[in-house]
């Protein structure tokens, strides 16, 4: 099932894959792709968690999410896809939000190569950062995907490299208040989100809803998952730029 990855990789890189464990924490837009594509290239060991259901609002961009499975559990949905594919996988299943003590240990315990991070609220996304470098872990991290429309704009980078994104900038503060400067992955798009995009909402734990559309929050988890198996197997997955006096005027 594996022989075209092997054709293009090599078959040592791809035993590599096979012996390697990733853990995927979000299962909405931009997680399930990014855990299908890394199961899908041959990583034998996975953790995926989310605790959340299937809703109507998440059929326009979200992989596992059809009528046919609204209110089912995003994790088991998961489960289930990924066994499908590769019924030979390790895979773990947590199908619960994870914060506080729950998240250091799942992080501290963790024997895994590398994380990634899918979450869409900015307290339990900023946590499980924060303990991912403290406990020494490889991680990647989504940015916003809403509100951006042209996927020709998407970067990988290091977190201190990111400009123009809200949500990256409000991470790099909190991650200066822990002396934590680099170190992370982004994937994330300096795309200026219309005012138009976003309404207020006080109904869930986020201040706003940002509009969405279908194939931004993927591409998010394609470039994610395109990070993890390049540096599995030893190859450079973005340009770890030093000189920072390009993004100094930029960064917002």
């Amino acid at each position: 099932m594996f022989e075209r990855t092997e054709l293009l990789i090599g078959k040592e890189n791809q035993e590599k894959l096979k012996h390697s464990s990733v853990m995927v924490v979000g299962l909405g837009g931009v997680g399930a792709y990014a855990a299908e594509n890394i199961c899908r290239a041959g990583v034998g060991n996975m953790t995926i968690i989310d605790g959340d259901k299937v809703s109507s609002s998440n059929i326009n961009r979200q992989l596992i999410a059809m009528n046919s499975t609204i209110d089912k559990s995003k994790a088991l949905l998961m489960k289930d896809r990924l066994l499908d594919i590769n019924p030979n996988l390790n895979l773990t299943v947590i199908d619960e939000y994870i914060r506080d003590d729950k998240m250091i240990d799942i992080i501290k315990n963790f024997e895994g190569d590398w994380i990634v991070d899918a979450i869409d609220t900015f307290s339990p996304k900023l946590y499980l950062i924060i303990h991912s470098i403290h406990f020494g872990k490889k991680i990647v991290s989504s940015m916003g995907s809403g509100g951006k429309i042209d996927p020709s704009l998407i970067q990988i980078t290091d977190i201190s490299q990111t400009y123009n994104c809200p949500l990256a900038s409000m991470i790099r503060k909190h991650l200066h208040k822990n002396a934590i400067y680099e170190g992370v992955v982004a994937v994330f798009s300096p795309e200026k989100v219309p005012e138009n995009a976003m309404i207020e909402d006080i109904s869930t734990n986020k201040r706003t809803t940002v509009g969405t559309i279908s194939y931004m929050p993927a591409m998010f988890g394609l470039m994610i998952s395109s990070v993890v198996i390049r540096e599995l197997i030893g190859k450079e997955s973005y340009k770890k730029v030093k000189d920072t006096k390009y993004y100094a005027n930029k960064k917002v």
